[in-house]
């Protein structure tokens, strides 16, 4: 569907004040996409993020500085979710030996079988496919990267 149907304004300034307007409501669409997948989960899209960083980490550990640094949403606080994972036995945190002041964060065999469980991106992947072919997806991937720069 058109964004100017979607948000009902037809004028903008420019395109590239629609290119910010359309990138920004496609995000909180894919986002909600998202969040309501993993509704089924009991999990948030920040705490899906969290345990996805972490298995790519697996067997390695993950200090809350690197899951800082890699979450998609900057604004999070880490610290907590970190909290609230642990709670939720998907993932552990063991104070670092050589360093006290740092703690090893790993995800458990529970959060692997989670994330393999979720087959988030299927779902997401299959609905997205009903509007842009393969082709089409790797040429906005490669403008959204032209656009970051």
């Amino acid at each position: 569907m058109k964004l100017e149907d979607e948000i009902f304004n037809k004028v903008f300034d420019s395109s590239y004040h629609k290119l910010v307007v359309n990138v920004l409501f496609t995000s909180s669409w894919m986002t909600n996409k998202l969040k309501n997948e993993l509704d089924n989960y009991n999990i948030t899209t920040q705490q899906f993020n969290v345990l996805r960083i972490l298995r790519g980490q697996h067997p390695n550990p993950s200090s809350v500085n690197l899951i800082k640094e890699r979450m998609l949403d900057k604004m999070c606080d880490a610290s907590r979710i970190v909290v609230r994972l642990q709670e939720k036995k998907l993932l552990t945190r063991i104070s670092n030996i050589e360093d006290r002041r740092s703690v090893d964060i790993h995800i458990t065999e529970k959060g692997l079988d989670l994330l393999q469980l979720i087959n988030v991106e299927l779902a997401i992947k299959t609905s997205l496919s009903e509007n842009i072919d393969d082709q089409e997806a790797r040429q906005l991937n490669d403008l959204l990267d032209k656009l970051r720069g």
